[in-house]
C-alpha cells in the first residue's frame, strides 16, 4: 500500500503539477484552453505508452480521453519547440521523483543497504539537432552529428530508478549528478569499466560504501610483497586456479582492496580474444598484448570483506549488472524509444521525451505489481500493462481515485514470472544459489550491413 501511495503521489506531482507549471513557463500554454499542459503531456505520454507507433489520430483519441477533445491537426500544430521544452522539464521532474518498493526477498542482495547498477545508453538523433544535443561525430557522414546520452541508476533491492539524466552524446560517462553519489553507508555499487575511477572508489571507501568492478588495464595492482598481480607471468603461476589476495591499487595514496581472479574456459577466452582483435581492427590498431593475456581470466577488484562476500558470490553479483542492459533493451526494443516517424527535429524530441516519461511511469507501475517476486519478467509485465493505461487516464481526469486505479492497473502483473530454465539458470536463480553451473554460450558475430534502429520516416497527419 505504501508503494501505491508513492506512485499516486508521483503521478500527480509529475503529470499534473509539474506539467501545468512547465506548460506556462515554456509558452506551450498562453491562455485558457481545453488543451492544458497536463492534458497535453498526458495525451502524448499515454498515447505512446499504449502504442509506440501511434499516429496523430491515435494521440488525439487519447487526448479526448483525458478531457481535451482536439483534432489530429490541432494536436500536430502544438508539437514544436515549446512542447519539447515543456516535456523536457516534466521529464526532469520525473527523474527526481523517488518511488521505492518493499525490498526484494534475495538474501545476497539484502546483505547491503542498497545495490546500485548504473549505465548509460546513447540514442542517435537527426543531424539537424546537433545544436541541441551534440553527437560524437564518426566515420559515417550522417547520423553521428547529434546524439542523446541517458544516464540511469537502478537500485536493485527496492527498485528505485534515478534518472534518466540527459547529456549530449559526446559527454563522458563521468559527467552528471548520479555518477559520484555514494548512497547510504553499507550500499554496494556494481558499475562497468566506463565508470572506473580510483578517486571515486577511494571516496566511496571513505564513506563506508562498497564497490565491485572489473579491473581496468594499466591500473597498478600490487600484493603485500610488492609484486604486480596483473602481469601475465604472475597469473600463469597460479596454475589456472581461482585465487584472491589483498592488494594496493594505484600509485599515489594506494587504495586497499581485494583482487579476485578466476580462470575462464578456453572457449570463453577464445571468444574474448576474437572480440578484442575485431575491436582493434575497427580502430586500425594492434590488439593490446596484456588484454589478450587477461582474456584467460576474470579479474575483479572490490573493497567488500571476504567475510561478507565470497568469490563465487562476487561473480554472481557481476552478472547482476547486466540487468540494466536488459532494461535498456526493453526500452528500445519493446517500447521503440529510439524510433520515430517524423522528419521535424522538434517533433522527434517531443516523441522521445514523451516516451521517456512513459517509461518512467511504466517502471513505477512495475514496482507496485511485480517487484516483490524476484523471478518476475520485465518484458512480460510491461506487455501486460499495455492495455491498462486507460484506467489511469480515467483516474487522472478525476473520475476515479488514483490509488485505486493504480491497484487495478497492476492486478495481473504478479503472474508475469519466469519459469526455471535448465541448463542455463536465470540470474535470480544464481542469486539464491551461486554454486549453480553456468554453461558458456558464445555470442553470435554481428551481421554486417544491419540497419540502425533509429530510423526516421515521415509521419502523415491522419
Amino acid at each position: 500500500m505504501e508503494t501505491v501511495a508513492q506512485v499516486s503521489a508521483a503521478l500527480t506531482a509529475v503529470l499534473t503539477t509539474a506539467a501545468e507549471s512547465a506548460a506556462w513557463a515554456t509558452g506551450l500554454v498562453r491562455r485558457a484552453s481545453p488543451v492544458t499542459g497536463p492534458r497535453f503531456v498526458q495525451a502524448l505520454v499515454f498515447g505512446w505508452l499504449r502504442q509506440p507507433a501511434a499516429t496523430w489520430s491515435d494521440l488525439a483519441c487519447t487526448a479526448a480521453q483525458v478531457g481535451a477533445p482536439v483534432s489530429p491537426q490541432a494536436l500536430y500544430q502544438r508539437v514544436g519547440e515549446p512542447a519539447a521544452r515543456c516535456l523536457q522539464q516534466v521529464l526532469g521532474a520525473a527523474a527526481h521523483a523517488v518511488v521505492r518498493a518493499d525490498p526484494v526477498a534475495v538474501p545476497l542482495l539484502a546483505r547491503f543497504g542498497a545495490v546500485y547498477v548504473q549505465d548509460s545508453t546513447t540514442i542517435a538523433l537527426p543531424d539537424s539537432l546537433a545544436a541541441e544535443w551534440a553527437g560524437c561525430g564518426g566515420r559515417t557522414p550522417q547520423g553521428t552529428a547529434a546524439a542523446l546520452k541517458l544516464q540511469v541508476r537502478w537500485e536493485l533491492c527496492c527498485g528505485t530508478l534515478s534518472g534518466p539524466e540527459l547529456h549530449p552524446g559526446r559527454a563522458s560517462d563521468h559527467v552528471g549528478e548520479l555518477v559520484d553519489e555514494p548512497g547510504p553507508p553499507g550500499s554496494l555499487h556494481l558499475n562497468d569499466l566506463g565508470y572506473f575511477a580510483l578517486e571515486r572508489l577511494r571516496a566511496w571507501s571513505g564513506a563506508d560504501v562498497y564497490w565491485l568492478t572489473r579491473l581496468r588495464g594499466g591500473t597498478r595492482v600490487v600484493d603485500a610483497a610488492g609484486q604486480d598481480c596483473t602481469r601475465p607471468a604472475y597469473l600463469r603461476a597460479q596454475a589456472q586456479t581461482p585465487f584472491e589476495c589483498a592488494v594496493q591499487v594505484g600509485t599515489e595514496a594506494p587504495l586497499p582492496a581485494r583482487l579476485l581472479a578466476v580462470p575462464v574456459p578456453p572457449a570463453v577466452a577464445a571468444e574474448r580474444r576474437r572480440r578484442l582483435r575485431a575491436e582493434a581492427r575497427r580502430e586500425g590498431q594492434a590488439p593490446n598484448a596484456t588484454r589478450l593475456a587477461w582474456a584467460d581470466w576474470t579479474l575483479l577488484l572490490t573493497n567488500v570483506p571476504a567475510t561478507r562476500l565470497s568469490l563465487p558470490e562476487a561473480l554472481v553479483l557481476l552478472r547482476v549488472r547486466w540487468q540494466i542492459e536488459l532494461l535498456f533493451k526493453l526500452w528500445k526494443a519493446q517500447r521503440r524509444l529510439a524510433q520515430w516517424h517524423s522528419t521535424q527535429p522538434w517533433h522527434v524530441l517531443c516523441e522521445l521525451y514523451a516516451k521517456l516519461l512513459g517509461l518512467v511511469v511504466q517502471h513505477w507501475l512495475l514496482l507496485v505489481g511485480c517487484w516483490p517476486w524476484p523471478e518476475y519478467s520485465l518484458v512480460r509485465a510491461a506487455r501486460a500493462l499495455r492495455d491498462q493505461w486507460g484506467i489511469l487516464l480515467v483516474a487522472l481526469r478525476g473520475a476515479w481515485p488514483l490509488e485505486q486505479a493504480v491497484q487495478e492497473a497492476v492486478v495481473g502483473l504478479s503472474t508475469c514470472r519466469r519459469t526455471a530454465r535448465r541448463p542455463r539458470p536465470h540470474t535470480y536463480e544464481l542469486l539464491h544459489d551461486p554454486t549453480l553451473p553456468v554453461p558458456f554460450r558464445p555470442r553470435p558475430p554481428a551481421r554486417r550491413g544491419r540497419k540502425s534502429s533509429t530510423t526516421s520516416t515521415k509521419r502523415k497527419v491522419a
